[in-house]
């Protein structure tokens, strides 16, 4: 399986500190924004990555990123000309995924649980199908919104409603087989001129092979696209990381946990980042002095 990593759009709604900059390249405490996402890919043991920008921001993710060897994966870079929809992505990385399966992450989400690896594998495993998660929220009318039947089974997914029937978000991480590859072509532009994701996932649905995955209270699931959501996420990975000493969205973490790099290579690009708390985290853990 591959991941695809969409970080693009002008971020209008961080506007003007993102007249500067990606939205995903701001930083979410000691991490660029984008690092979240991307350990999100790493943690469902994905490792060839396509990062989807405009063409403006591309060469500061290529700078940032480089082509993933640090991260022990391989990160491919495709330009988004226009916004025109998450399910464009999938237009932009035909070629690239030349087929294959693939998961698809959304550039400003981050997603936090104890349990999160197994769940991503889980999806990535799969054979068949689509594997979407679903967070419950106070403005549903702000998402694509799943309603459930009484038997807990997936009935419906709305963009956007003006009257949701739950409070059931899907969140900004999706899981598809090969499949994509010929429905997501077939996806028309709606109302708002853009192709959207729920209408892919809604083929999905209609095919009976929608797998919707309920985040449970562990769960945190972030959307750091405006000013006070962004500070709420800062918030959320410095808590949890003065707290309990553990690493939040990085990484250089994820890949020597998964096997990706050695304590070497760890020790390496810990050593690159000085003396920062996060480099010193790192240098601890590739010394084994960090569980």
């Amino acid at each position: 399986m591959k991941g695809i990593l969409l970080a693009g759009g002008s971020g209008t709604r961080l506007h003007p500190m993102t007249l500067a900059a990606s939205k995903q390249l701001l930083p979410v405490y000691d991490k660029p924004m984008v690092y979240y996402p991307l350990s999100t890919l790493m943690l469902a043991g994905i490792r060839d990555i396509m990062v989807i920008s405009t063409p403006a921001d591309l060469p500061q993710f290529k700078r940032l990123l480089g082509d993933g060897g640090r991260f022990g994966v391989r990160i491919a870079y495709a330009e988004q000309p226009r916004p025109d929809g998450i399910a464009q992505a999938f237009l932009i990385g035909r070629d690239w995924l030349g087929g294959e399966a693939c998961a698809l992450a959304l550039g400003d989400n981050l997603i936090h649980a104890d349990h999160l690896s197994q769940l991503l594998r889980n999806a990535a495993k799969r054979g068949t199908g689509a594997t979407v998660f679903a967070y419950q929220v106070r403005d549903p009318e702000r998402y694509g919104v799943v309603s459930f039947s009484d038997d807990g089974k997936a009935e419906e997914i709305v963009e956007k409603p003006t009257a949701p029937l739950s409070n059931w978000a899907v969140t900004g991480l999706y899981f598809y087989d090969e499949q994509v590859n010929d429905i997501a072509p077939r996806i028309k532009p709606s109302a708002r001129g853009e192709l959207e994701i729920t209408d892919l996932n809604r083929v999905y649905l209609e095919m009976g092979t929608l797998q919707v995955e309920k985040l449970s209270r562990g769960c945190a699931w972030l959307d750091a696209g405006t000013p006070d959501s962004l500070l709420q996420a800062a918030t959320f990975v410095q808590t949890i990381q003065s707290r309990t000493g553990m690493l939040v969205g990085c990484p250089e973490e994820v890949a020597f946990r998964m096997g990706f790099i050695d304590a070497d290579q760890l020790r390496r690009y810990a050593g690159h980042l000085g003396k920062t708390d996060l480099g010193r985290a790192l240098m601890e853990l590739a010394d084994g002095e960090r569980v």
